[in-house]
């Protein structure tokens, strides 16, 4: 009796450690998986907010942008009503993202000054698809991803774990990067199904690297959000940006702050080099265009001064409204930019000059208040409750 049940157990032992072993390792497994790609973990009723710098949108000016996955359509795409804010002026439309998250234009509800937002989505939160899909997801620890596209800089490359803190929270991520000139940074969170943050840079030959694209997570959650109020806002001096190529650093400034019709404004120019020194001997153009294009005022071939590197500029408003900037380097030290535009492009408003008989009829109105009230015996002071007054 005793041997039948010992051999029952030896047959059964086996059974037992390989089913206990089996399925531990299916748990590792599942727990182990840390392959990530643009779209995982994404799931209904969820929405980003991210702010993003790209350098193809808006000369550069950073704008933020929220999507909401509202749901799947029959055939898997998603429908992702989106809210964009720039310089306090809310866009919004429907963007139709497919499983990938690929942005499907022109999707269901775009209108037409959404459709650069929609391109910068793709060349900065999207962007990462070149290297890893949800057809072929690339892991979190993988020595390598990939070369990039610039000749000399290095493969992309997981780099280990970071904890890093945007407006968002803070996360526990995985930094991947690549060096070409200096490094690129993307912060990737396991199961999420953006980047929490990047900092990207042109590629270049020569020069300081500008900005190509940077962008980090507002907010997250569930629920419909709401649509951002919207708010007008008016750029405000001094600007300053950097030309595409990272070599020169350009600047401007204007007095009067608030530009108006019908009056001058006093515009100076800055130009300096990639250490913050002024240029010697800049040649340059500067010009201003209104939003349809027409320009507003040019001058040509203008030489800054060869000490501070700066110039000065009358113009004169006949028209309100936003306006562009446009300051173009020619040459430094005598020696010509070649084949490259070292521009910068600053966007600036102008507003309606106050009528002369507005202010006249307002003047009007409160001195026949005034004169009314003496005549009564009464004081402003007592408009307003005689607050202060003495019991």
């Amino acid at each position: 009796m005793m041997n039948r049940r010992l051999i029952a157990f030896m047959l059964v032992a086996p059974l037992l450690v390989f089913g206990v072993f089996s399925v531990a390792l299916t748990k590792s497994a599942f727990a182990a998986d840390d392959n990530w790609y643009p779209g995982e973990g994404v799931k209904q009723n969820m929405f980003v907010k991210y702010r993003i710098q790209d350098h193809e949108t808006n000369d550069g000016r950073p704008f933020e942008m929220m999507l909401y996955f509202q749901e799947q359509d029959q055939k898997g795409d998603w429908i992702v009503p989106t809210f964009v804010v720039d310089q306090g002026k809310v866009i919004q439309g429907t963007l139709k993202f497919a499983e990938n998250m690929y942005s499907i234009a022109p999707g269901i509800d775009v209108p037409a000054e959404l459709v650069k937002y929609d391109s910068a989505y793709r060349n900065s939160l999207f962007w990462i698809d070149a290297f890893t899909t949800k057809e072929k997801p690339k892991s979190l620890t993988a020595i390598s991803w990939g070369p990039t596209a610039s000749i000399g800089g290095s493969p992309i490359t997981p780099s280990g774990k970071e904890t890093i803190t945007v407006p968002a929270g803070t996360y526990e991520t995985t930094l991947v990067m690549w060096h070409k000139g200096v490094d690129n940074k993307v912060w990737i969170l396991n199961e999420f199904p953006f980047p929490i943050k990047a900092e990207t840079y042109a590629d270049v030959t020569s020069g300081r690297p500008p900005l190509q694209f940077s962008y980090e997570l507002l907010e997250t959650g569930t629920g419909k959000p709401e649509a951002p109020p919207s708010e007008d806002r008016i750029p405000t001096p001094p600007l300053s940006k950097v030309t595409y190529r990272g070599t020169y650093t350009i600047g401007i400034d204007w007095e009067p702050a608030s530009m108006q019709t019908g009056s001058d404004v006093i515009f100076s120019v800055k130009l300096q080099d990639a250490n913050q020194h002024p240029l010697e001997r800049a040649n340059y153009d500067f010009a201003i265009k209104s939003a349809n294009g027409t320009v507003v005022q040019e001058f040509k071939n203008q030489n800054a001064d060869s000490t501070s590197g700066t110039g000065t500029h009358k113009v004169h408003f006949y028209t309100s409204g936003p306006m562009t900037v446009m300051v173009t380097i020619n040459s430094v030290s005598g020696q010509t930019t070649g084949d490259f535009i070292e521009r910068a492009e600053f966007n600036i408003v102008v507003v309606p000059e106050f009528p002369v008989s507005a202010a006249i009829v307002a003047a009007a109105v409160i001195g026949l208040v005034v004169v009314m009230m003496r005549a009564r015996g009464t004081s402003i002071r007592s408009l307003f409750g005689n607050k202060g007054a003495s019991p």
